[in-house]
């Protein structure tokens, strides 16, 4: 499947039912073939959870390394992906949910910040959201910030994004975790953490 106007390649996965659908945006030159990634997303859809992975830049896009830092880029890319979501008829009326990682995260917060209350909620794992430190203020979505605990300098870029959010937030450090979360057991965490977060704040839309 193809996204936005450059045709971004994506892997769609819909559950039967699903309750909401969860967008994610990779980072630092990561792609939609991430193991960690996928591995939340496979998690994700046993609980209910549509999920889109997707490449946010083009391969000769993806050359020039200046790109993966170019957060507005990025979240150009994150707002096609939830036009997509809504003009498909099996996902259209479903809340969205944000997941980033790395410089993802800022372009997921970023995006949150453009499309206000569409979104239900962000999650970002070894986020860099103090890139998009400028509009934070304006992200309405309830965020979890999960970082692993010998990570030290990104508990600190972290810590300075959830001082600048106004909406609900929270941030978790995960014990014994570096940045990859490669620690045994530590990406479990990260999938109970967010499975746990996306259900709360995503199902209280579907309710509502």
């Amino acid at each position: 499947m193809k996204i936005g106007a450059v045709g971004l390649p994506a892997d769609v996965a819909i559950p039967e039912r699903p309750s909401g659908v969860i967008i994610f945006a990779h980072g630092s030159g990561s792609g939609r073939l991430s193991p960690r990634n996928r591995l939340v997303a496979e998690q994700l859809n046993a609980a209910g959870f549509a999920t889109i992975l997707f490449d946010l830049l083009t391969e000769p896009e993806a050359e020039d390394r200046s790109n993966v830092f170019n957060i507005p880029l990025l979240a150009s890319r994150m707002s096609e992906a939830i036009t997509f979501v809504r003009n498909q008829s099996g996902l259209s009326r479903l809340p969205i949910g944000l997941f980033g990682a790395s410089t993802g995260a800022a372009a997921a917060l970023m995006a949150a910040a453009a499309h206000g209350d569409d979104i239900a909620a962000v999650v970002s794992r070894s986020g860099r959201p103090d890139l998009a430190l400028g509009v934070l203020h304006q992200v309405k979505a309830p965020t979890l910030l999960v970082v692993g605990g010998y990570d030290e300098q990104v508990i600190e870029m972290n810590q300075t994004a959830l001082a600048a959010l106004r909406c609900e937030k929270r941030m978790d450090i995960v014990p014994g975790a570096t940045h990859l979360f490669e620690e045994p057991g530590t990406l479990d965490r990260v999938v109970e953490l967010t499975t746990d977060w996306f259900s709360l704040h995503l199902g209280a839309k579907v309710e509502q």
